[in-house]
């Protein structure tokens, strides 16, 4: 899908050090948070090849445009919350792992895979469901089937 969609490039200039497929890699280990620095050593290339990259391939990654939802059709959306490294004190807390995260909630529909709507970070030591109670995400989801997980 990459390759289709001009991976390579148009051609001419610098050969890329990396193959393809290890460039495509080094976009989906960059998403797990780990910093162009560690990326580095672990592919044997300068953290500027990696920023080149990284730069390149992450818009030919990125999902396809869903289509909008249809009107008066049932919909199912589904929340969740993810923790993000933050290193602002006043927005994220010391959490089960031991980092300043901010737990951020967000409405994606079932069908299309749009975000709908996402509440205020807030520090990460607080519960799931105090945090679903306290954003404004139960009056955006009002009259529709919203599945979540335990927490």
């Amino acid at each position: 899908m990459v390759r289709e969609r001009g991976g390579n490039g148009p051609g001419g200039g610098r050969p890329w050090c990396l193959p393809l497929a290890d460039r495509v890699l080094l976009v989906v280990y960059y998403r797990t948070n780990l910093t162009m620095r560690q990326l580095a050593p672990l592919f044997g290339i300068s953290s500027a090849t990696v920023c080149r990259g990284i730069q390149r391939l992450r818009p030919l990654l990125a999902l396809e445009p869903a289509p909008r939802p249809v009107a008066g059709v049932e919909r199912l959306w589904i929340v969740d919350g993810t923790l993000i490294p933050v290193r602002d004190r006043q927005v994220g807390a010391s959490s089960r792992n031991y980092r300043f995260s901010a737990n951020v909630r967000a409405i994606i529909d079932a069908d299309t895979r749009l975000v709908l709507a996402s509440a205020r970070p807030v520090p990460e030591n607080k519960a799931d469901a105090h945090v679903w109670r306290e954003s404004e995400l139960p009056a955006a989801a009002a009259g529709t089937t919203v599945i979540a997980d335990g927490a």
